[in-house]
């Protein structure tokens, strides 16, 4: 692949849940995104990628369990009830998360190398011709969510995935042009 075809991939990789709802995504198709998670720049070689996937009943029982933390949280009610059905609008929900390093900064450079694996699942996702949306957990979700994935206590929930085969291509928003400062 060259500069173009890579420039190409990523001006195709669009944030969208225009999926088509009531197919699923194999089982195979998410392991390759898992796979391809993996290769991501790793400082220390500690292996932080955590995967989850919700799908068919499942998607309801992360939502159920995401309200739940929010309404203990005291969040307003309409939050709380959109939450419930929010991850039932694509067929697949890849909760992604980086485990706790040994000391603060392992563990900040374990969450920068799981977001990079996130970019390589999402650029991959799109090569199969899925759409992707990178949302975070909601505040105070965090832990509920990583023990319902089997996660270690300490995980931090990087990414909830939204998976599903999309029904219409979405244009590029643009972009401010790069400063790029010189140090000489």
């Amino acid at each position: 692949m060259n500069l173009d075809e890579f420039t190409t991939l990523a001006l195709a990789r669009r944030t969208s849940m225009l999926v088509q709802r009531d197919i699923a995504v194999p089982r195979a198709a998410i392991d390759a995104l898992c796979e391809v998670a993996q290769y991501a720049p790793n400082h220390k070689r500690t292996w932080p990628w955590r995967f989850a996937l919700a799908e068919g009943d499942g998607r309801a029982r992360l939502g159920n369990v995401v309200a739940d933390a929010m309404e203990l949280r005291g969040d307003i009610a309409e939050k709380v009830a959109q939450r419930r059905t929010k991850y039932l609008r694509t067929p697949a929900m890849l909760i992604v998360g980086s485990a706790a390093g040994d000391s603060e900064l392992r563990t900040a450079e374990n969450r920068d190398a799981v977001a990079a694996g996130v970019q390589n699942i999402l650029l991959a996702a799109t090569t199969q011709g899925l759409a992707s949306y990178w949302s975070s957990c909601p505040t105070g979700a965090n832990d509920v969510t990583a023990a319902l994935c089997g996660f270690e206590p300490d995980t931090t929930i990087v990414a909830m995935i939204y998976l599903g085969w999309a029904t219409e291509q979405q244009r590029v928003v643009p972009r401010p042009v790069p400063t790029l400062h010189i140090i000489v």
